[in-house]
């Protein structure tokens, strides 16, 4: 028979008597929240928790059921080439999640532990993690709606391997079932704001796809849907996760921009943003390697051994560089976060992109080792760049400067654009922006401000320009451009990039002591016999060198991309060398060495003593462990011979840095005879 239910709505504080049948029974109710109801995003997480009792008088006896939920007002939508929540634009500033839990081998289901990777995401600025071909647990969720982040959720697929898409195979349906179920369990969740069927899609993608989109905007508006992470571009996605964007793409190899080009910070892909048809969230940009941190292996207690880190070990003590493990992490990591910074800054400087996905803020131990975070896989720093500095250039809002280029003459005037990224819960208000120029010694040498007015939620507004003069500073030396926004209604948010001055003439002869050759011919062998030194300068292109050189550092690993280039991971020095006397630079590679790099060989030294390091030295990837330089000094017969393999010699009237290193080394030639 009929049932008398009283259904309770706390959130009401009243009663609604109701009639079902023995089968159940469907309301539908609507509850003002008023005008004064608060919205939840990433700096306002406001939730709201709803509960539903229902008591049932029957045969004599009291049944009671009760129902909680936790959710947050907010809309997710499509503005012209970007994503809003609750009407403002955002741009999602995201890290992978790959399911990596060494310790565990699983996912913690606690929201503490959650709540932990949230809030290390969020110190390094981001504001989003895209869940990797998984669903996390709802621990996950539950913190993810607390810290007011922004989740893309996938189901667990990367079908391009075996298993396609819309082939007929069981796949296709158990997608759509395992959605459903995701949804079901966790849709109300206020973070959950994207979704893809999963990874890097194979078979007829762009047919089960477009379905696959065209059911889910149709079944459920509380968020937005792409097809697949990476491709395909379709009609049917309200935004593209896509890999065009970014400063390197796989299997470019040397062609990329950040070793094709020299250094800048004025490029950006406003053109792809223009025509892609969608809202543009770039897909695993970055996957700069590090050099494996062996001081990490006795982190690994659980489950999983860091035995790969073993072998990298054994092969690099093999090679009589074991001492140099942690200089080599180091210096590679600098030239990581220098990749990092530019990856992140080309996708903040374009106007009109949706967000970016890195891959990855912490390591992943699989797929060969890509050692590409910034961060191991515990989610700990490293110890060669710090949360407050990786902020600087990822954050809600981030100072640019748009620079053609990273080497002046004395003689020119440095200019630069400077625009704000700002992503922040309201505009800018009177907004003031400050910079100086500092000098290696910490010399303030030139400062100024631009009133900016206010700075609208956006990108790509150049609010002044810079124009210093260079002549009063003093040249071959590196200089700190620091740019600095405050307002009314705003905390401080600073930037800075690093520069290099050179004279605008310099002596390019050689010591006429030293004999200079391109070969060790019987000339130059008769010169060390007679205790001459001798300089050495062969062509790149008659060097043996099995390990292909570039700028950045290696791209996810070699072993997994099939030995894509580059095969290094930058260079290590000792800034106080002599021969460096006249040559700004650190231990590490930073941008003026581009132009060193550029065109050069890795000299491979293995078959030398095992006691020589070379005064450039070439860090190969953890895979070969070679021992490589592009500078090397030796005794040989009664001599003194020095090997340089970078390009001294050609247009030095405009390759500066070439210009600048070949006169320090002329100096150090003479000086240390």
């Amino acid at each position: 028979p009929p049932l008398v239910a009283p259904l309770h709505f706390a959130a009401m504080g009243g009663l609604a008597d109701l009639d079902f049948s023995t089968r159940g029974g469907h309301i539908d109710v609507e509850y003002p929240l008023g005008e004064d109801a608060l919205l939840w995003d990433e700096f306002q997480p406001a939730l709201y928790d709803l509960t539903v009792q229902i008591e049932v008088e029957s045969g004599g006896h009291h049944y009671r059921a009760q129902k909680c939920t936790t959710f947050g007002l907010r809309e997710v939508s499509v503005q012209g080439t970007q994503l809003a929540v609750n009407d403002r634009p955002i741009f999602l500033r995201g890290t992978l999640e790959c399911c990596i839990f060494p310790l565990t081998g699983y996912p913690p289901t606690d929201v503490e532990a959650w709540r932990r990777i949230i809030h290390i995401c969020r110190a390094h600025g981001l504001n989003h993690i895209r869940f990797h071909s998984w669903c996390p647990p709802e621990a996950a969720f539950v913190a993810g709606d607390e810290e007011g982040f922004y989740y893309q959720i996938e189901c667990a697929s990367w079908a391009n391997q075996g298993a396609a898409l819309g082939e007929g195979r069981p796949l296709d349906q158990w997608l759509y079932a395992e959605g459903d179920r995701i949804v079901t369990a966790y849709g109300n969740h206020p973070c959950f704001l994207l979704m893809a069927y999963g990874n890097e899609p194979g078979g007829r993608d762009r047919e089960f796809l477009a379905l696959w989109n065209t059911y889910w905007r149709k079944r459920d508006l509380r968020r937005v849907y792409t097809g697949g992470a990476g491709w395909p571009n379709i009609d049917e996605n309200q935004y593209h996760n896509t890999f065009a964007p970014r400063i390197q793409l796989w299997g470019a190899e040397l062609n990329s921009r950040i070793n094709a080009l020299p250094p800048e910070t004025r490029t950006d892909y406003r053109d792809y943003i223009q025509n892609a048809g969608a809202p543009v969230v770039s897909h695993e940009i970055g996957q700069w390697c590090v050099y494996p941190n062996f001081a990490e292996i006795d982190k690994y207690t659980g489950v999983l051994k860091a035995k790969n880190f073993e072998i990298f070990r054994d092969f690099l003590e093999a090679n009589h560089m074991g001492d140099q493990a942690h200089d080599f992490l180091i210096a590679s990591g600098k030239l990581q976060a220098l990749c990092y910074k530019e990856e992140i800054e080309s996708a903040l400087r374009t106007p009109g992109m949706a967000g970016l996905q890195l891959l990855d803020l912490h390591d992943f131990p699989g797929q060969g080792t890509a050692l590409v975070g910034v961060l191991d896989p515990f989610w700990d720093e490293k110890g060669y760049i710090s949360a407050a500095e990786f902020r600087r250039f990822c954050n809600s809002t981030v100072p640019l400067a748009l620079l053609d280029k990273r080497y002046w003459r004395v003689g020119q005037t440095l200019t630069a654009d400077i625009t704000v990224a700002h992503y922040g819960s309201q505009p800018l208000h009177a907004a003031k922006l400050d910079w100086q120029l500092v000098e290696s010694d910490g010399a303030v040498a030139a400062s100024g401000v631009i009133d900016a007015g206010d700075v609208a939620i956006g990108a790509g507004t150049i609010y002044g320009t810079i124009r210093q003069p260079l002549s009063k500073l003093a040249a071959a030396q590196k200089l700190r451009l620091v740019v600095g926004v405050e307002s009314a209604n705003s905390e401080r948010f600073e930037n800075d990039w690093d520069l290099w001055i050179y004279a605008d003439a310099l002596s390019t002869a050689w010591p006429p002591a030293v004999h200079v050759c391109a070969r060790l011919d019987a000339e130059a062998q008769a010169a060390l016999d007679a205790g001459r030194t001798v300089l050495m300068l062969p062509p790149a292109d008659e060097v043996d060198a099995p390990a292909v050189l570039g700028f950045s550092s290696v791209f996810w690993n070699t072993a997994w991309t099939r030995g894509q280039a580059p095969h290094t991971l930058g260079i290590l020095c000792d800034p106080a060398h002599p021969l460096f006397a006249h040559f700004p630079t650190e231990s590490h590679s930073n941008w003026q060495w581009w132009e060193l790099i550029h065109g050069a060989a890795a000299m491979r030294l293995d078959h030398l003593a095992p006691n020589l390091r070379p005064i450039v030295q070439v860090i190969d990837t953890w895979f070969e462990a070679r021992r490589l330089g592009l500078l090397y000094e030796a005794q040989v017969a009664n001599g003194r011979l020095l090997v340089c393999s970078m390009d001294l010699q050609s247009d030095l009237e405009h390759r500066l840095v070439a210009r600048q290193m070949r006169y320090s080394l002329a100096q150090y030639l003479v000086d240390c005879r």
